[in-house]
């Protein structure tokens, strides 16, 4: 069952049953009112019978029957009968008196109501006192000719109008669903249209404030997002399969070189060595591409536990200068905290040093003196750490995209790397819930601001 259809039939259902609710209703007020009224008359014609038979002296009964026929408010089948304080009955307007026991008699005498349904005949029971004090009760009943045709006509049009507007409801609702429904399908028909080779076109955005415009937005966006995606994907992939044949070129290169002809063993080692050092390189390269593939697809393993950041950084320090060690590593504090709870975060031992290793390690590759300061700021709500060299430098034009994979400046490219170090750095910070800014100009250095929450 498609939506256009179920909405249809939810629909009718909810406007069915709220037209039956007040049909019913309507129908169940009406027959009320109908037996409240006619209970009246029948209490009128009661009090008018015994009050003619007892104010016009000389009547007979015949006479008085001769009245009741003849009277103009005269319902059908009626009947009122009189009965004096023995349970007598003193006057009867028909030829069948209700049958009513002594106990019912004497109740009425006492005051209480009297009302009955005997199928179509409807009955009530009064008390009257006359001038002599004595109680008499009169029963009366007949058949509500007139009110039953009308609730009989109201429940033929209730019921005729309930069917027709329960098709009427059927029909519009159909129209509703399939106006309501009419972006959904062309939505989907955009959506077919749309594959990875296409991926930039967009949905057309029809009514700008309802829900499905929301929605057509919202997969704009993740379009955008997805597009972004492949364009970085492919990019990666890419710059990747380049960066993986240079080195491969050149081991090749220096081996088929070294095969052509009979070497000494001094140019055997240095080739071996030549080759050893493109083989670190592409090591450290696929070791980059697979920390980063693993923060990209899967953060679950991502361990959090509380860390001392300047522990981190010092440990950060001595690994770096453990392989490079002509490096220069300065790092102080710019105001030590008098709590050491001040220095701890939530977060991966591993990943945050990594991190550190790379800002130190870029500032001191890209940096003459090979140096880099590191300074430790403790705010309000985060720690804040700045890494500052006094190199090359990065150009404007450059800075909104150097934690992109492998992309490097043109002031860079005469340095070794990959462009690996600083997407992974920054995919880090941001999985620890942080920050990283750079500023950066020609010739006078970087800084690296990155903040980290408690």
């Amino acid at each position: 069952m498609n939506i256009r259809l179920r909405l249809t039939l939810l629909f009718a259902i909810l406007v069915a049953s709220i037209m039956l609710v007040f049909s019913l209703s309507v129908y169940y007020l009406y027959d009320q009112f109908r037996e409240q009224e006619f209970n009246k008359r029948l209490q009128e014609k009661a009090k008018t019978t015994v009050r003619l038979l007892e104010d016009v002296s000389g009547i007979t009964e015949p006479l008085l029957h001769a009245i009741d026929r003849n009277n103009l408010t005269a319902m059908h089948k009626e009947e009122v009968t009189i009965y004096d304080v023995q349970n007598k009955i003193i006057y009867d307007s028909g030829k069948e008196p209700f049958p009513v026991s002594p106990a019912v008699l004497q109740s009425i005498r006492d005051g209480k109501s009297f009302r009955e349904q005997e199928g179509e005949k409807e009955i009530i029971g009064i008390r009257y006192i006359d001038r002599r004090k004595e109680v008499l009760v009169v029963i009366a009943y007949a058949v509500d000719l007139y009110g039953f045709s009308k609730l009989e006509r109201l429940r033929s049009i209730l019921v005729t109008g309930w069917a027709i507007s329960l098709f009427v409801v059927l029909f519009s609702g159909w129209l509703f669903a399939g106006d309501a429904l009419r972006p959904v399908s062309e939505i989907i028909e955009q959506v077919k249209n749309i594959s990875a080779r296409n991926i930039h076109e967009r949905l057309t955005i029809g009514r700008e404030k309802d829900e499905l415009a929301q929605l057509a937005i919202t997969f704009n966006e993740l379009l955008s997002r997805l597009e972004i995606a492949f364009t970085s994907q492919r990019s990666f992939v890419s710059h990747a399969s380049h960066e993986l044949r240079t080195p491969l070129a050149i081991m090749m290169g220096q081996l088929g070189v070294s095969l052509m002809q009979e070497r000494t063993a001094e140019a055997y080692r240095e080739t071996i060595k030549e080759t050893i050092e493109e083989v670190k390189k592409m090591r450290d390269l696929v070791n980059g591409l697979l920390e980063l593939a693993r923060l990209n697809d899967d953060s679950s393993q991502f361990f959090v536990h509380p860390l001392r950041v300047d522990e981190l950084l010092w440990q950060a320090r001595e690994i770096l200068l453990t392989h490079m060690p002509n490096y220069n590593v300065h790092i102080e504090f710019d105001q030590f905290p008098e709590e050491e709870e001040a220095l701890e975060i939530e977060g991966d031992a591993s990943l945050l040093q990594t991190a550190f290793m790379n800002l130190m390690g870029n500032g001191c590759k890209y940096s003459q003196d090979n140096r880099v300061n590191v300074t430790l700021y403790i705010q309000e709500k985060a720690i804040r750490i700045v890494f500052v060299d006094r190199g090359v430098g990065i150009a404007e034009k450059d800075l909104p995209h150097i934690f992109e994979p492998f992309y490097r400046a043109e002031a860079t490219q005469s340095i070794k790397g990959h462009g690996v170090g600083l997407a992974l750095t920054e995919r880090i910070i941001k999985l620890h819930k942080g920050d990283i800014r750079v500023r950066s100009q020609l010739g006078v250095g970087t800084h690296f601001i990155v903040t980290l929450p408690f």
